[in-house]
Parts: structure tokens; C-alpha cells; sequence
């Protein structure tokens, strides 16, 4: 989204000030080894840049990560992904799952320089922006399912819903929940981007975009740790923006950085074994903590459209069965994730079969079989199939080629930008294609809802148009469902449906890396990949 700037007139006075605290930071933040040793700067590269400091338009983890920083939400999600209070204390549930009453903190305040306490008001008022056409936040369709907002008095706050949804509390952790203040907003417009104001552990301090972006502690944070001390323990934390993977990389080696999330295949070599290990040459000063990751990497069929082979449910299958996801896993990701031989639910949620009964292991005699069933005996009459992808994926895409090529298929490898692909994919272009999808909240029924008819794209997210009446059936269950066993119970019924007619090929669950030096202690790592920096410290 492109946004006008707006440069707002300010009195020269205003702007000396300014002008001699920003020289004042960029020092603060220079000389970190220096003149300020004593401070505890906490430093990480963002590649991808950030658009925005509004959590209306948290859409991606660059946005995501600062603004958890600078935000809080009425919830949040332990390391378990489990819900605890944030800024409500307490809620409750009414009997039908159709209303929420949340009874809110009344010591959280806004950082400056509105600096008062938040209300249940401010929660109604962040809310409703969201749903704002005006705004055209893409966090709209969270509340999609809610019926009205009411600001009860100031610290009970009440969500009603159209209908039962059992995820609905899980979604109210996603940072476009956050809550923010009506008066800088409208003081700000569009702008407030650059001028965030929330209730955050950290509070905006600069931001030279493309260059550097500081966040201060906030003195006022309303959370304190089990011995009664107030969060954060950190002083700043500062954010650069080098787009060259290899050079960020050096910079942390260097101790330029103190954490670096993930890998990029040019350099994971150098610092991981074949196996996914930290190198002997790393392992005395870099900590890597690694976590299932909620992102299942897959290829997906288009269902409908235009004749092609791939709508036989047997050509489909034996794809599956045609390629070693083990191998695949070990040689071309250093075992860096799961190999996808269960459901499209990954590792990490509940609902994912941790003893797969469905799912597609390595068997090429079952696949000639299947071809042979669908009138192509070793691949003999079968068309090139062409495999949509991009760039990044490239070498996973050409194993899988050569893996099918032993079994007679032959397939075309078709190289796109992302941004063409995805068009291709929502205008069901794609026969074949190479997808992922990474949680928005923590719950199967997100995974799922890939192929619940209704969701058919471009509209939804149903990108292959599968469509099973049994299918949408248990879906709709689903959704309503407050029973967690029960629900689970229904999610592996659909997972495993879904799976038989294969619409897609899982090909792994990802898996987080995060690294950071020793001297870096209290990272907390989850399957969201959340950055929670209130516990960090660093010794210098």
C-alpha cells in the first residue's frame, strides 16, 4: 500500500529539540560498545524492510515483530500458543459461544504523548477501524464473523459474535487487535504509520526508513516479572535494514547483531552439519534454539478448469507417492523441518496426527500402479505437466522433477515471479503449483479452511476449488465446536479426508531457527515465530 507523505508544520523550536535528540540517539545507538556500554541494546537486521508501525496493516512478521513491540491486544499467546490476560485481567464466555465479556486493566497507559490509561472505549474504537472500508485494514475479515462491539463502561468490554466460532479468542492475539489511541490516530491520519503510539513494552523513538529504526524502553510498561520487577530488562532495541542476506550474516558472526532469525541457502552450509546441526566452529559462542515453525510448504492441484489429467484422483496420488520427502528434507534443507508425509495440519498444532494414519511416504512401485490404473502405465500417454514456482523453490521443484521422471512422469518446471505466480494461483491459472501457508492464528480450522468450499478463491483461500460435501459438513461442525477433544477429533477426520482425494502435495513443516550469541538471555521462541523481547537481557 502506497501512502502520500504528509509533512505537518512544525515550530522551529520544536525542531531544535528534535534535531539535537535525534543527533543524541544516533549516538546512543552508534556507539553501543563505547560510550554507552552500560546500555543494553537489543539489535536485529529486518532484509524485507517495514511499510508501516500501524498494526491495522500487520499483515506480514517484518510489521508484525516491531508492532508487538509497541502494542498490546485485550490477549496474548504463551510459548505453548496457549491464551493468557494482557490488558484484560479476565473474560468470560456465555453459554451459547456467542458472547465475549472481557473486564480490562485499569492501570495500562498509552505511551506519550497521550499518556493516559486505556478503556474498553479505545478498544471499541480500534476495532471498529479495522472494519472501516475507510481504512482497508487486511485484518477486516477477523471480525467478519462479529455481530457488534460495546464499550459497557470503561473496563468491560463485550464482542458478539453471528455465530459460534471456537477460534475466535486465539484470533483477538494477532496484532491488528491492538489497541490505540482515537487522538493520534485522527491527529495523524494515514501517517500514523511513522507516529505509533500504543502500549507496548518498547515506545517509538526514530525511524529513518531503509536505514535504522530504535524503539525505548517504556518506563511505565504495566507488566512486571515473578520477583515484582518491572519489563523490559532491555533499554532499547534497534532495527537496520541490509537487504544482502550474506552481509547480515557476517554482521552477526562479527557481533554486529544479536539475533538472526533463520536461514538463507547461501550460507546455511557454512554454519549447519547435513543433519541441522550447529558446525564445531560456531557451537562455543552462537546459541540456536529451533521450534516447530506453523508454516506447511505444499504443492497444490487446481480441481477444476480446463481438461487436464491432474483432475484424476489417482494421477494425484501417485505424484505423492512418487518422490522421497525424507531425502528431500535431508539433502536440500539440512533437515531443517519435518518431511510432509501426514496431513496438511503441521506439527505443532493440535489436530497434527503425530502417528500418521493418512498422509503419502515414499512408495514409486504404488505410484506406477496408480498410473497404471489411470491409463498411463509407466507414464507412457501422459502429458508434460507443468510445476508453477518461484525462484526460491527452484531446487526443491527440480528434485521433485527428477524424482517423477523415474516413475515416466515428466514435468515441466515453469519459473515465475512471486507476485505472478500468486495472481495465476487466485485466478485458478495454475494447474500446478507451489504453495505455503503459515498460521494466522493458532488452530487447525485455519489450515483446514484451505479447503472448505465456500472459500474458493480469489475470494477465499481455497486456492485447488476442492469441494466435498462431507468435507464442508465437518467443517461447519468444526467451527462451532467448544469441545477441544471433540474438535480435534473432527479436524483429523477432515485432514484425513481431504488428503485421500489430494488436492495438494505436503512437502514439509517448516521449522524455526533462531539464533543469538551467548551472551543473550531470555528469548522466547513459539510456533508463531513471535519476537517477545520483555525478558531479554544482554551482558556487554
Amino acid at each position: 500500500m502506497t501512502l502520500k507523505s504528509i509533512k505537518p508544520i512544525k515550530p522551529r523550536g520544536f525542531f531544535i529539540i528534535g534535531l539535537v535528540g535525534l543527533l543524541g540517539l544516533m549516538g546512543f545507538v552508534g556507539c553501543a560498545h563505547h560510550r554507552h556500554a552500560d546500555k543494553q541494546i537489543f539489535r536485529y537486521n529486518e532484509s524485507a524492510g517495514i511499510a508501516t508501525l500501524d498494526p491495522a496493516f500487520a499483515k506480514n512478521q517484518s510489521i508484525i515483530w516491531p508492532c508487538s513491540q509497541l502494542y498490546n491486544g485485550l490477549i496474548r499467546l504463551d510459548t505453548a500458543l496457549q491464551v493468557q490476560p494482557c490488558i484484560a485481567k479476565s473474560w468470560t464466555v456465555s453459554g451459547d459461544g456467542l458472547v465475549y465479556t472481557f473486564t480490562l486493566r485499569d492501570d495500562v497507559r498509552f505511551h506519550e504523548p497521550v499518556d493516559r490509561c486505556v478503556t474498553a472505549h479505545d478498544f471499541a474504537y480500534s476495532f471498529g477501524r479495522i472494519i472501516d472500508p475507510s481504512v482497508a485494514s487486511p485484518g477486516a475479515w477477523i471480525f467478519s464473523g462479529v455481530a457488534g462491539f460495546e464499550a459497557k463502561d470503561d473496563t468491560t468490554f463485550v464482542i458478539r459474535l453471528k455465530e459460534p466460532f471456537a477460534p475466535f479468542l486465539s484470533q483477538l492475539g494477532m496484532v491488528y487487535c491492538s489497541v490505540v489511541p482515537r487522538e493520534e490516530v485522527e491527529r495523524w491520519g494515514k501517517e500514523f504509520r511513522s507516529h505509533p503510539c500504543g502500549t507496548g513494552p518498547f515506545r517509538f523513538q526514530y525511524w529513518k526508513e531503509g536505514v535504522k529504526l530504535v524503539l525505548r524502553r517504556n518506563d511505565r510498561y504495566f507488566e512486571h516479572d515473578a520477583d515484582g520487577r518491572r519489563l523490559p530488562y532491555l533499554d532499547a532495541v534497534a532495527i537496520t535494514f541490509i537487504v544482502d542476506r550474506q552481509t547480515v550474516f557476517l554482521e552477526f558472526v562479527k557481533g554486529n547483531l544479536d539475533f538472526m532469525n533463520s536461514l538463507d541457502a547461501s550460507y546455511k552450509d557454512e554454519i549447519l552439519t547435513r543433519d541441522g546441526e550447529l558446525k564445531a566452529k560456531y557451537a562455543d559462542r552462537i546459541d540456536m534454539v529451533s521450534t516447530p515453525y506453523l508454516n506447511t510448504e505444499y504443492l497444490g492441484f487446481l480441481m477444476d478448469g480446463d481438461d487436464s489429467p491432474l483432475h484424476d484422483r489417482r494421477i494425484r496420488q501417485a505424484l505423492n507417492y512418487g518422490f522421497d520427502r525424507r531425502k528431500m528434507m535431508r539433502y536440500l534443507r539440512n533437515n531443517i523441518g519435518q518431511p510432509g508425509v501426514g496431513g496438511f495440519v503441521p506439527l505443532g498444532l493440535p489436530g497434527f496426527d503425530t502417528l500418521p494414519t493418512y498422509g503419502y511416504e515414499y512408495n514409486p512401485d504404488r505410484a506406477r500402479r496408480l498410473l497404471a490404473e489411470a491409463g498411463y502405465p509407466g507414464g507412457k500417454g501422459l502429458p508434460r505437466l507443468k510445476l508453477g514456482t518461484t525462484s526460491n523453490y527452484l531446487d526443491l521443484c527440480k528434485y521433485i522433477q527428477q524424482q517423477l521422471g523415474l516413475i515416466g512422469v515428466d514435468v515441466q518446471v515453469d519459473v515465475n515471479p512471486p507476485a505472478a505466480l500468486r495472481e495465476q494461483i487466485a485466478k485458478g491459472q495454475s494447474d500446478w503449483f507451489r504453495g505455503s501457508w503459515i498460521a494466522d492464528y493458532p488452530d487447525a480450522e485455519n489450515y483446514l479452511s484451505l479447503f472448505y468450499s465456500p472459500n474458493r478463491a480469489p475470494e477465499g483461500p481455497n486456492y485447488t476449488h476442492f469441494a466435498n460435501r462431507e468435507y464442508d459438513r465437518l467443517y461447519r461442525t468444526a467451527r462451532s465446536c467448544t469441545d477441544p477433544e471433540r474438535r480435534i477429533g473432527l479436524y483429523r477426520q477432515m485432514d484425513s479426508l481431504a488428503l485421500q482425494e489430494a488436492p495438494v502435495m505436503v512437502l514439509y513443516y517448516d521449522q524455526i531457527l533462531h539464533f543469538t550469541h551467548r551472551n543473550v538471555q531470555g528469548m522466547r521462541s513459539d510456533a508463531m515465530n513471535s519476537l517477545d523481547l520483555r525478558y531479554v537481557t544482554i551482558a556487554r
